[in-house]
């Protein structure tokens, strides 16, 4: 019987706060295979892996790499045991150069000196061995998403790794990116390599793994060879019943216009505009959606509108109000907006703060929570456990601190302050980016069923099934510039809609001008 590359035995991971995260989990991997770890968030998926790849500390169990025991205290030991790590954030510096970026802290040297040469060569070395082909002088910062990744990929090749941990490595990627991925893994597999990969899409997953251990509530539900259980199943495993995603979406039926955006420019002085002569309208009763890879302005767009950004040129109207310069606060209060920011830790959430403080931070001046200044902390308390069953947040009370839950409960608590007042136009960047399935179906209905109210939506996502479920109409952004529009999705294909997202193809100016005008 073949000894596994890997072998996690018992692992148990306890917070100082008391969350068991892990709960004696067994694991393991065979050279030469993609192993899926897929769980709700918070199942314990990623603090396992981190445990692996030295991030965390294991309270108990031990780890066996091809049968010995060991113990992985750093990232740095875990990679002299030839284990890499990929996260969804790169960890790349972007004003240095590929072969810069690869080299780091390993630099080649030519007495006192750096060999750049020699780092340039080596890296053309690196991407022939495993096809991935990539030009080692181009700066990091001018590459597409898909591209950072594979310089991701060939770091920890290059450090040895024959065992690669891929912390939802799809989430950003078009399906054309996503499948020259999936043909490099093949590769990589063929290579005699393990690719760890965790994810929360399970078609992904029943595409390119092997096998897949599925994890709930800190511990393993069992392992299974992908080939023999079905999508349901997994789902049912997962969340301990079966979620079905195809959710029911009435027909839009748009009325005015809302939001109104007119030759936006943004980003003067950083090398290109971040958003460059953008103009588009949102009526209430519809969701327009903006697709695109990230890094072409869908971020910076949201922002100027929300009044985080501020704007060069251009107008944006809010139904009546000319909020092109107004601050945030007038924004959200005059204006009546809601925004969901894709970086919800640092925009969406006080971590330090309690849940109840974070709920109700928008509502201090609702004469039902506050009088002359003064809060009614009974008031505060009972509204606050009113979201927290609504919107389903898993924690031990309201005055539990926001840095204590997982990621999908900290989305939960953003999207039920934000979604629970009444508001004319709700921005959402990145619904539900890192969290699980049950939550993200949560989200899409509160969506549907907001917009049906006669809200005007606009929302961005880099998963393609996700905006295109979600959207009654699309905008596609490419380098700060809307590339095409569509008023309707019918007929249109993820396929169609990465060849704009790449630049592959752009419709004409006059093309978008009159979808627009047929609104």
């Amino acid at each position: 019987m073949q000894t596994p590359a890997i072998e996690m035995k018992g692992i148990t991971k306890i917070y100082p706060n008391g969350v068991v995260a892990n709960k004696d989990v067994d694991f393991s991997v065979d050279y030469g295979e993609i192993h899926a770890v897929m769980g709700e968030n918070g199942a314990g998926k990623s603090t396992l892996m981190k445990m692996l790849f030295g991030l965390e500390k294991i309270d108990k169990g031990e780890v066996l790499f091809e049968g010995k025991p060991i113990r992985i205290n750093s990232p740095a030991e875990a990679i002299k045991l030839k284990i890499g790590m990929v996260h969804q954030e790169f960890m790349l510096v972007p004003s240095l150069t590929v072969s810069e970026n690869m080299m780091l802290r390993e630099e080649p040297k030519k007495g006192i000196f750096i060999n750049r040469a020699k780092a340039v060569e080596e890296t053309r070395r690196i991407s022939q061995m495993y096809q991935l082909p990539i030009d080692p002088d181009t700066r990091v910062e001018d590459l597409p998403v898909g591209m950072k990744q594979r310089v991701e990929i060939l770091k920890a090749l290059y450090r040895g790794a024959r065992i690669l941990i891929l912390d939802e490595p799809t989430a950003v990627l078009t399906p054309q990116e996503t499948e020259e991925l999936f043909r490099q893994l093949i590769l990589l597999k063929e290579h005699g390599h393990t690719v760890i990969f965790i994810s929360h899409k399970i078609r992904e997953v029943k595409q390119i793994c092997d096998r897949i251990t599925i994890m709930k509530n800190g511990r393993s539900m069992g392992v299974y060879n992908v080939k023999d259980i079905t999508e349901s199943d997994i789902s049912r495993l997962m969340v301990g019943r079966e979620i079905k995603m195809n959710l029911e979406k009435k027909q839009a039926r748009p009325r005015d216009v809302v939001l109104s955006v007119e030759h936006l420019y943004h980003g003067y002085g950083e090398g290109r505009l971040k958003v460059n002569d953008v103009s588009f309208t949102v009526r209430s009763g519809e969701i327009l959606g903006i697709a695109g890879v990230e890094g072409n302005g869908q971020r910076e767009l949201l922002e100027c509108i929300t009044g985080l950004q501020p704007i060069q040129r251009g107008k944006i109207r809010i139904k009546h109000n000319d909020v092109s310069r107004m601050s945030i606060r007038k924004i959200r209060d005059i204006a009546k907006t809601a925004y969901i920011p894709q970086d919800r830790l640092l925009f969406g959430v006080a971590s330090e703060a309690t849940i109840k403080e974070n709920l109700l931070a928008n509502r201090l001046s609702d004469p039902e929570i506050s009088k002359a200044g003064i809060v009614k902390d009974k008031k505060l308390a009972q509204k606050s456990r009113e979201l927290i069953q609504e919107f389903t947040v898993k924690c031990d009370s309201e005055k539990q601190t926001v840095d204590m839950l997982s990621g999908g409960n900290i989305q939960k608590v953003v999207v039920a302050r934000e979604l629970s007042m009444p508001r004319d136009l709700i921005v959402i960047d990145q619904p539900s980016r890192g969290i699980d399935i049950g939550a993200t179906k949560f989200i899409h209905e509160k969506i549907f069923e907001l917009r049906d109210r006669d809200a005007a939506i606009l929302i961005s996502s880099a998963d393609l099934a996700e905006i295109m479920e979600l959207s009654d109409s699309l905008i596609v952004m490419y380098e700060g510039e809307i590339a095409a529009y569509f008023k309707s999705l019918q007929g249109i294909t993820e396929e169609t809609l990465g060849e704009y997202m790449l630049g592959i193809k752009k419709q004409t100016p006059e093309e978008i001008k009159e979808a627009f005008y047929e609104q």
